[in-house]
């Protein structure tokens, strides 16, 4: 059975299809019982969603700098 922290760590990979039948049967069984790792899952589902529907344009100069800092720390640390 996954735990909590499985189903965060999981969870991009479940969205897109990533997981293979093991790993997805059991992510689904921890979602089927657990209301705060499925609340979870539908705010990713809505957040991939509306940053879909974002245009290049949208995203402030500054806020995209910001963004782009942010992700080459997390990648750093990693």
């Amino acid at each position: 059975m996954l735990t909590c922290a499985d189903v965060v760590r999981l969870i991009t990979d479940y969205t897109e299809g990533r997981l293979t039948p093991a790993e997805r049967r059991r992510f689904e069984e921890h979602i089927s019982i657990c209301p705060p790792c499925r609340s979870f899952l539908d705010q990713m589902r809505k957040t991939v969603e509306r940053l879909g529907e974002l245009r290049e344009e949208d995203v402030p100069p500054a806020m995209e700098q910001h963004l782009l800092d942010a992700f080459r720390d997390w990648s750093r640390n990693e």
